[in-house]
């Protein structure tokens, strides 16, 4: 015999959606602010960077999900948008079970069991990056215990940006910068990236300051559809994080993809005077992280998918780049 869990049930805990405890919707982003927003209208409801954790001694487990949608991306597959990712043990060196998919691009449910080892573990499910998410069941052996997941060591961040931040174009969620960086310094987040629709709005900014959170990543660089809109709006949504959070770490990015685009350099100058101007007015606590810098020296062309978003190997280039720069602003 099995016993069941959803998303709602103590002791399952789910990580990157804001008022989870409180509302318990798979959300981002309340009604009123996607309504102030109309972009956001359904990005708003994604969870790219949500993840369910719990520990268990099971000898199995199964997961199943139920989607509310069904959207198939031009540039990631299934596996990619589609698909419960789980992994088992350690959280900073976990072990890759498997994923759990829909068979096809016109089913919204997908279950599968996986074999586990019988000694208490921390179990993660890192959630559809591309859907509305409806249910998520896991169901164990009646014997088996079920506690709560060893909790992170640090965060959360907030990372607030575009599709590349919201984890395109990586073959499976674990491999966005955001996420591996998560692994490697155990720190929880929250992933604000909204493909095509970060462009720096104050409402967004707004709706930020309402949530707690121990450190701040402005990367919104691609989603600004002009170097102008970038500029008229990359200080001022910066100053408003900051007049509210006066004492966290905030790192400011540029785009990864330098060189491909004939504005970069000029993007990338105001993300960084942006920086040089906090730093002027006082601001001890920011950092800037320079994008034509992520993908290294060699092998450029091999990091995007499109000339736009990493791939895996790009994104792991990021994070190994990224990965000082964080360490710096968090302390580690």
């Amino acid at each position: 015999m099995m016993k069941t869990y959803t998303q709602n049930d103590a002791p399952l805990k789910v990580f990157g959606i804001p008022f989870f405890e409180e509302k318990q919707v798979f959300e981002r982003l309340p009604e009123d602010v996607r309504e102030q927003v109309p972009s956001l209208k359904f990005l708003g409801r994604r969870t790219p960077g949500a993840r369910i954790g719990f520990r268990t001694d099971a000898t199995e487990i199964t997961v199943e999900f139920t989607l509310e949608t069904l959207t198939p991306d031009i540039g990631m597959a299934l596996f990619s948008c589609q698909s419960i990712e789980v992994l088992v043990g350690n959280r900073q060196n976990p072990e890759f079970l498997g994923l759990v998919t829909p068979k096809n691009y016109e089913e919204k449910t997908a279950s599968k069991t996986f074999k586990l080892s019988g000694k208490m573990q921390d179990i993660l499910l890192l959630l559809p990056r591309n859907e509305v998410l409806s249910e998520v069941k896991v169901s164990v052996p009646d014997e088996a215990k079920i506690e709560a997941p060893t909790p992170y060591k640090h965060g959360p961040l907030l990372y607030y940006g575009s599709s590349i931040t919201e984890g395109g174009c990586c073959c499976r969620m674990s491999n966005a910068y955001n996420a591996l960086l998560s692994r490697w310094l155990d720190v929880d987040y929250y992933n604000f990236g909204f493909s095509g629709s970060a462009k720096g709005e104050p409402e967004m900014a707004d709706y930020i300051n309402t949530i707690d959170f121990s450190a701040f990543v402005l990367d919104y660089d691609h989603n600004a559809p002009s170097a102008e809109h970038l500029e008229n709006t990359h200080y001022p949504f910066y100053k408003k994080i900051r007049d509210k959070n006066p004492d966290i770490p905030i790192i400011m990015m540029s785009r990864p993809n330098f060189g491909y685009w004939p504005d970069d350099a000029q993007r990338r100058d105001i993300v960084r005077n942006s920086y040089e101007k906090a730093v002027a007015e006082g601001d001890k606590n920011v950092y800037f992280a320079d994008g034509e810098t992520f993908f290294g020296t060699e092998d450029r062309q091999a990091c995007t998918i499109d000339t736009v978003h990493p791939n895996d190997l790009g994104f792991y280039r990021m994070a190994k780049t990224l990965l000082p720069i964080f360490q710096k602003a968090l302390g580690i």
